[in-house]
């Protein structure tokens, strides 16, 4: 099992989507349990269509929450 801070969820600053590694993207066919550094290259946020660079994670290192 993955260590919590592994599974860190991100957030995308254009519409505020947020990508749950405990839950994948089922439209873009990501499994649960994939980790936010794991997710392909051209992965795009299934709302908005951001890439993986506008996403940043919601708590620790890089982001607005640092622990």
């Amino acid at each position: 099992m993955a260590k919590p801070e592994d599974m860190y969820q991100c957030q995308t600053t254009n519409c505020g989507c947020l990508y749950d590694p405990d839950r994948g993207d089922r439209r873009g066919k990501v499994a649960k349990g994939t980790h936010f550094a794991d997710l392909p290259e051209d992965w795009k946020c299934p709302v908005c269509g951001a890439g993986k660079k506008m996403f940043r994670p919601v708590r620790g290192p890089g982001s607005a929450v640092e622990d």
